[in-house]
Order: structure tokens, then sequence, then C-alpha cells
């Protein structure tokens, strides 16, 4: 089977430069692309598919996951010519973890290398349409988007921070995002409308790492998940987060809880949209969902 590996030499450093000695240890003839700039996986990875192979993998954390995922996208029909393939370099790997790979990565290696139907799962893909200095643009996401304060919060992380101290550098963005005023987010569904300071889209169940924030999430239930948090302040912040960690989100009230296959996005002013915990524009946006779109190397439950 033709593998291509799409790398990011700087995801988390030292456990970047372990992958390529254990790659070059186990004598894998698999293709290597580093790559050499942001954004820089996603035209990669549209070149491996347009060059033939079969497998395409992120090896990187969940932003180069969607670069990658993106770019196979970029090729005509380039989810039905390639399967992706995840191995887990990240500070968090949220996917991997939905997918319940292993978070060393060389025992994702064989996997990589089976073939057949106990290898690969259908899953859904979330399309976000959004605002930017260009216009209106279009990105896919397989696990998570977010507007308002969780989008600000990512927009704020100083990255030098963040490979000092990695998942720590997203709690001190978020505090300081704390101290300006939160846009009012409304989200709209099929007729219902709900607005708060924080809005949070869900493919799968995962929020942060483990935490299974989207309680009725399913990767491949041909819908989308929406919390909704009125408001994101230091008064509500403490509770939220005990909430969070005890998964006890929803049994104490303070969220709202939406499904749908399609969702917009709107905000009293200007407000931001992160996807795979990448910041990527602004409000207006619409999200919507392929059902079961993308063949993704996973092993099977």
């Amino acid at each position: 089977m033709s593998i291509c590996v799409i790398f990011n030499p700087s995801a988390r450093g030292e456990k970047a430069k372990k992958f390529r000695a254990h790659l070059e240890e186990a004598g894998h003839d698999w293709a290597l692309k580093p790559t050499t700039k942001p954004g820089g996986a996603r035209s990669l990875a549209a070149e491996a598919v347009r060059e033939g192979y079969k497998t395409i993998v992120a090896a990187g954390g969940d932003g180069t996951l969607n670069e990658v995922l993106n770019g196979m996208a970029d090729v005509p029909e380039g989810f039905s010519a390639a399967r992706l393939g995840v191995l887990p370099l990240g500070t968090i790997n949220v996917f991997a973890r939905e997918l319940r790979l292993p978070l060393n990565v060389r025992k994702v290696f064989p996997l990589l290398n089976e073939t057949g139907d106990g290898t690969e799962m259908r899953l859904d893909v979330g399309c976000a349409e959004y605002l930017t200095e260009r216009g209106r643009e279009q990105r896919y996401f397989v696990q998570l988007a977010g507007a308002g304060f969780d989008a600000r919060s990512i927009q704020l992380v100083d990255w030098e921070i963040k490979k000092k101290v990695g998942p720590a550098a997203y709690v001190l963005a978020g505090l300081q995002a704390l101290g300006g005023e939160q846009p009012q987010i409304t989200i709209e569904c099929g007729g219902q409308k709900e607005t708060g300071e924080l809005v949070l889209i869900g493919n799968g169940k995962f929020y942060g790492g483990n935490f299974p924030l989207f309680h009725k999430g399913d990767l491949q239930d041909g819908v989308l998940d929406a919390v909704v948090f009125p408001k994101v302040n230091w008064q509500s912040l403490p509770g939220h987060m005990l909430n969070f960690v005890r998964g006890a989100m929803f049994k104490d009230g303070g969220s709202i809880y939406l499904q749908g296959r399609e969702f917009t996005l709107t905000a009293n002013t200007r407000a931001g949209l992160q996807l795979e915990g990448e910041w990527v524009g602004e409000l207006p946006a619409k999200i919507t969902i392929l059902p079961k779109a993308l063949r993704v190397v996973a092993p099977q439950a």
C-alpha cells in the first residue's frame, strides 16, 4: 500500500525528533513530506493525493490534521481517492483519542500498514463557511468548531509559550480573553435560536482531551452537536470548569444543547471562529455536515 506521511517537524519538539528516529528504525518505506511553513501541510496533502498515494497520514497535532484533511478535499474526489491516517504528535491530540488510537506512535505503525474493512471507518465531516479578509471561505473539520470566547482565547495563544508549557498556554490565553467584553453569539438550527458568549460545535464527543463535552456526539450519526454557554465571565467560569471536569456539565445546567445538520452563527459585534483549535476567521458562519464522507484508518471497536 502506498503511504505518504505529512510531518510537522515542530510538533512537540522532542516528540517529533523521536518519531523520525522511530520511523527510520522501523524501516518503513513510506514517503515523508515535512512541512516547512504554517499551512504547508495542506498543499503537501493535495500533492500526495494527486501523486496517487492511497493513505495520507497527518503526523502532528490537531492543527496539522485539519490542514491534511483540507488538502485532501482540495483535490476533486480526494476523500474517495485516499484515506486519512493519524500519528498523534501534538499537544492534546483530541481526534486520536476519539478514534481510540494509541498515543505512542510506534503502536500506530502496524495499523497504517494493514488494509481491509477491519482497519477503516467512514466518518462524518463538518464544513464551515465563514468570513476572512479575502471574503467568504470554506474549510472542513472532523472534530470541533468554536465561536466567541473559545475562538478569542485561541487567537491570543502565545505559540512560543505553548511550545514550553503545552496545554497550559490555552489556560493563560483564556484568562486573558476574560478581560474583555464577550460578543453575543446567536446560533440557529431548524427554527430554534439560542444566544450565548461561547458556542462549541462538535462532531465527536471530546473537547480539550478526553472530556466528553458533547455527550450525544457520534462521528457517524450524520448530525453535529452544539453547546451554548449563555455567560462566560469570572463569576460563571469556575462553575463551568468544575462541571466540565466532573462530567456533569448538563446535569447541573448552565448550558444549552442542540443537534442538527446545519447551524448558522451570527454575532452582535466582531467575533472569531476556530476549527480544530486553530483560529480561521470571523462570523457570520454556516456550519454543515457531510455524512460519512471521510475514510479514516482506525481500530474497530
